[in-house]
């Protein structure tokens, strides 16, 4: 208790601190008229200088909420002069061309941006994702602090939104599709997540009421951009935890861009704070690379390729778990024997090419594969013993009476999957006036070869306990003979030869108008998708789905700085594999697409407080949701019923405060509160698993006004508990629990020793733009976060008690970060 209250006394006495001003970055290329870049050139404003280098590139530092003249001056150049207004703290990109004859003056005035406002996206800053501490750190890290958006799973970069589950989010990188894999079990296993933040440039989410021109899922969209380098630079970071290196190139003659990035982990000293005891030994690998090529005027190509090696081997040893109350301690004790090897490499490569067919006339081509190789192995015998426990009040060790239970389980596997996804997509953009068109067509083939074989041998006393489905299950075991055959526990045999045929369609009318004293934004679009399932003996009659959509956005010409957003529509999401396969593991072909009805009310409300930006976001939201396809959430696999009996629905409201809660840093605190319910076969409305009532997180950024190079990062998550933690043959409408609350808070601190927009870049160092050590406490408080339920038989009272299954403690971390 007392370093509970250490620690909250320690963030209170941190963010008391000021900062200093406000400050944006301008950055470009600066080119003469044949398209050179310009070296030594001076750009400078009240008394503030910085030069090009030798491709061209700057960067500088200027004030935000004050109009500055910047000055461009070259001894062969004519000068240039810009007045330039930034009304927010994001890095600005201008580019300029210097003429040898004229002069030029030129005005610029950037606010805030309007159009992810009124499309109701979320735009998070690349820093921020990189600096924000966290057991996953990365874009999923950051997500899981905003309104609507739930995990109670550190080890794990899976996410749910408004009610749905991790197979109803969207994830786009340079506009293709990213998979996630089908047989990871368990957050531990996952390795890395594809998106790689040294490599972001954009970040944009939508927690629902999305465009037509997104896919087909029932819940968000993440949608990201990697950039397109304008200099040679190099980053490098290294923790306890992993390490990567990022590399940016450019060609001489502006061509050719590329990024690339080589990233491993070790989540070893996560697994090792648990309560089971292992030889951890994973190597989590991936090499990723984005290449653009500027052809001519007309065509640009890309091509966005990864390569990742997931190797799992886990071998635990023993486990000592406590539990239950005060009044009655227990312990959970086990030793095993055996290991488990599972291994995911997965294949990625997308070629995609634009062409300027005229000024307002552009289509995309992109060609996709996807290719994943994933297996499972383990044999595990785990041996318990079951104990009473006596101890005092505030004592720190149990000590052990009698055995309430003995038994063992045995746990084998052999599953193995083989996926090949290929996509071909168009898409086209037309303007005229203050109206955009856009459209697409897209192709799909998904080929799955999938081999099942997994079994659990329950014994309790020297007893083999059968399954309670099956038809001579008793449940006087072990006390009265048993005479009958004898089965496992749980089993599932299958092997599925499947392909997946898919073609979708969409068209999307973007609009703008003027209605008195305010502006309307309309956007009214549709899809279409039409698939099919063939299996190795059978196939199933193709099925399609319409989705048509629309959002409006009133922009009223008020003092007060306010948009008001309505969206909604028909969302559809045909069956992906996971979706086909019930929990034998039989795939059924027939499976029908999950539909719902979208109603989001937002408004977005930017003021000023402090004499500083700050904005203000609410949502109202309501899902009503038909052909539900029913499922239960082990840590990060979901177990689909693989039908369509069921309705749903899932109703909330999001709240997100953002702004400079410390001059010239982004924080936010958010809100959510969110209620979803399934009914199946009519039997009445229960809790869906994904029913987290109460979301409260911080995002917060500081450093210390005297050392700014001293700087502070927090990262804190409050979730009330989930549905679940029932043994996987309860019935969920006899058995209604909830996990307890989930409660994190990630703290990192970062001295900065050098900084390139600061004057003492010249050091030592070298050549260094940046360099920072760190320290990163996650789990600060060391809460006890269970992420399921081991559940153990006692041999007295035939009771079955659940164990918890404990996630993270606390653990420390030292990174350190440089670029170049």
């Amino acid at each position: 208790m007392k370093k509970s209250k250490l620690g909250y006394i320690f963030i209170a006495f941190w963010i008391s601190f000021s900062a200093l001003a406000q400050l944006a970055k301008v950055k470009g290329i600066v080119l003469n008229a044949k398209q050179q870049a310009v070296s030594n050139v001076t750009i400078s404003f009240l008394g503030h200088a910085t030069q090009s280098d030798d491709n061209g590139y700057y960067s500088i530092k200027v004030p935000v909420n004050k109009k500055i003249n910047l000055v461009f001056s070259h001894l062969t150049y004519k000068k240039v002069t810009i007045s330039l207004l930034l009304k927010n703290s994001s890095d600005y990109e201008l580019n300029l061309v210097l003429d040898e004859f004229a002069e030029q003056m030129g005005e610029i005035i950037v606010s805030k941006d309007k159009t992810t406002q009124i499309q109701g996206i979320t735009t998070l800053s690349a820093e921020v994702i990189k600096k924000m501490p966290g057991a996953n750190a990365g874009i999923e890290n950051v997500l899981k602090t905003l309104a609507g958006v739930n995990s109670n799973n550190e080890m794990s970069t899976q996410y749910s939104v408004r009610g749905g589950n991790y197979d109803e989010n969207l994830v786009y990188v340079n506009d293709v599709e990213i998979y996630r894999p089908f047989l990871i079990r368990s957050g531990q296993q996952e390795g890395l997540s594809f998106v790689n933040s040294d490599l972001v440039q954009n970040i944009h989410f939508s927690a629902g009421g999305f465009q037509a021109k997104y896919g087909d899922k029932l819940a968000s969209v993440l949608d990201i951009t990697y950039r397109n380098p304008t200099r040679f630079g190099a980053s490098f970071e290294a923790s306890l935890l992993g390490g990567s290196v990022a590399v940016d190139a450019i060609s001489k003659n502006k061509k050719w861009t590329s990024v690339t990035a080589v990233r491993y982990r070790n989540n070893s000293l996560l697994v090792n704070s648990q309560d089971t005891q292992t030889n951890y030994r994973p190597t989590f690998v991936d090499v990723q690379t984005n290449v653009n090529y500027k052809a001519s005027a007309k065509w640009d190509w890309s091509f966005l390729g990864n390569i990742s090696q997931n190797k799992y081997h886990y071998q635990p040893l023993i486990r000592n778990t406590k539990f239950g109350t005060i009044d009655n301690p227990m312990q959970l004790t086990v030793y095993y024997e055996g290991q488990e090897k599972d291994a995911y490499t997965t294949y990625f490569g997308a070629l995609k090419t634009s062409f300027q067919a005229a000024d307002n006339l552009k289509f995309k081509f992109i060609n996709s594969v996807f290719h994943t190789i994933e297996q499972e192995h383990f044999d595990i015998l785990a041996q318990y013993l079951l104990t009473d426990n006596t101890t005092s009040i505030g004592a720190d060790t149990y000590e052990s009476n009698y055995a309430n239970g003995i038994g063992s389980q045995l746990n084998h596997a052999r599953n193995d999957l083989d996926a090949l996804i290929v996509n071909s997509e168009i898409k086209g953009f037309y303007d005229w006036n203050k109206c955009n068109l856009e459209f697409g067509v897209k192709y799909t083939r998904e080929s799955i070869r999938d081999r099942v074989r997994e079994w659990e041998v329950v014994d309790s006393a020297g007893f083999s306990v059968n399954p309670r489905i099956l038809e001579f299950s008793r449940e006087d075991q072990p006390d009265v003979s048993f005479v009958g055959p004898l089965a496992p526990y749980r089993s599932v045999f299958a092997t599925n030869f499947n392909t997946i045929n898919r073609f979708s369609a969409y068209v999307q009318w973007n609009s703008k108008t003027n209605l008195e004293k305010a502006e309307l934004w309309y956007t009214l679009g549709a899809r279409m998708q039409n698939w099919n399932v063939t299996g190795t003996n059978s196939s199933a009659n193709s099925q399609m789905v319409v989705s048509p959509r629309a959002q409006l956005a009133l922009k009223p010409n008020w003092k007060k700085d306010m948009i008001f957003r309505i969206s909604g529509g028909y969302y559809f999401q045909p069956p992906f594999y996971r979706e086909l396969r019930n929990a034998s593991g039989a795939v059924q072909e027939g499976v029908k697409a999950q539909q719902s009805v979208h109603f989001v009310l937002g408004n977005d409300y930017n003021f000023k407080m402090w004499n500083r930006p700050f904005k203000l976001v609410s949502e109202v939201y309501y899902k009503t949701l038909t052909n539900v396809n029913t499922y239960s959430i082990d840590n990060v696999r979901i177990r689909y019923v693989a039908n369509n009996n069921a309705k749903a629905y899932a109703q909330g409201v999001d709240f997100r405060l953002n702004g400079e809660f410390v001059p010239g840093t982004e924080s936010w605190f958010s809100f959510g509160y969110l209620k979803t319910e399934e009914n199946s076969e009519n039997r009445g409305y229960i809790a869906r698993p994904t029913d987290q009532r109460l979301k409260f997180a911080v995002l917060f950024q500081d450093y210390m006004p005297s050392i700014p190079s001293m700087r502070l990062y927090l990262n804190l998550v409050y979730n009330t508990g989930l549905p679940g933690g029932a043994p996987s043959y309860a019935d969920a409408y006899q058995y209604q629990n909830r996990l307890n609350d989930y409660r994190r808070v990630d703290i990192g601190f970062s001295k900065v020793l050098i900084d390139a927009n600061l004057p003492n870049k010249k050091s030592w160092f070298g050549n260094f733009k940046e360099l920072a050590i760190g320290l990163e406490i996650f789990n600060l408080f060391n809460n006890q976060n269970a992420i399921t339920n081991t559940w153990v038989r006692d041999v007295y009272t035939k009771n079955e008690y659940a164990v918890p299954n404990y996630m993270t403690t606390r653990v420390f971390n030292v990174k350190l970060t440089a670029k170049l």
